[in-house]
């Protein structure tokens, strides 16, 4: 989608027990942006405490937030929470009504789910809750970064940098992108090949899934609640 590049206003959510990377990647690539105003959005002015007992402080409230160009949602424990609360809902289907484009980050997008936006559209996220994006009429796939007509999200925790910089892609061009990607020395070489379950050894893989599999399901529980009203 091709929109104006004139001054762009670009919200990321933030809340308690955000994880610290689904934010501060996305929040990397914005800044090296010459025409972006980056607000970082949350319901009071309070210090948010992230992932590791960080505190981050926003700098406007949902109340005070202008018409965004893009909303971002990070993912992180927190967000079991802000599938059932309709004050960030309501905010988020506000913005969405005149935004060029509604992402998230990881588990992000569990609750653009719940605020009803990702009804019929592709959608990713961590992939120890992707299939959970189904409760919520999204059809998931297990992308780093989809993109859907105006709803880009992606995948788990650090596919943050490569959402952003796909953001800037759509927004700006290729070319401001990859300066962006350069300048950072976005050059991933992990030691090793077990960032996702598909290149991950099989026994790894169950052993994540064993180790996570009280909260998936506590979060499961969360997202059939929520998914009874979401859009609503």
């Amino acid at each position: 989608m091709n929109i104006n590049p004139n001054h762009k206003h670009f919200g990321l959510f933030i809340f308690p027990g955000m994880t610290l990377l689904d934010f501060a990647g996305p929040y990397d690539v914005f800044s090296q942006l010459s025409n972006v105003t980056i607000h970082t959005v949350a319901v009071g002015l309070d210090p948010i405490k992230v992932s590791g007992g960080l505190q981050i402080m926003p700098n406007i409230t949902i109340s005070n937030c202008p018409a965004l160009d893009v909303i971002t949602v990070p993912g992180g424990g927190g967000v079991n929470d802000l599938m059932n609360d309709k004050i960030v809902l309501n905010f988020l289907r506000n913005q969405a009504q005149t935004a060029s484009y509604v992402t998230s980050v990881c588990t992000g997008s569990l609750v653009l789910g719940a605020a009803g936006l990702l009804k019929g559209y592709q959608a990713t996220t961590h992939w120890l809750s992707l299939d959970l994006l189904r409760y919520f009429g999204a059809i998931p796939k297990p992308d780093r970064v989809v993109v859907d007509r105006d709803r880009i999200t992606g995948g788990g925790i650090t596919a943050g940098i490569d959402f952003a910089l796909q953001v800037v892609a759509e927004i700006f061009g290729a070319d401001e992108a990859k300066r962006i990607q350069l300048y950072l020395e976005y050059n991933p070489l992990p030691p090793f090949h077990a960032g996702h379950p598909s290149t991950a050894e099989p026994a790894l893989v169950q052993s994540v899934q064993n180790q996570s599999a009280t909260s998936i399901a506590q979060q499961e529980a969360i997202v059939k609640v929520a998914a009874q009203y979401f859009g609503k």
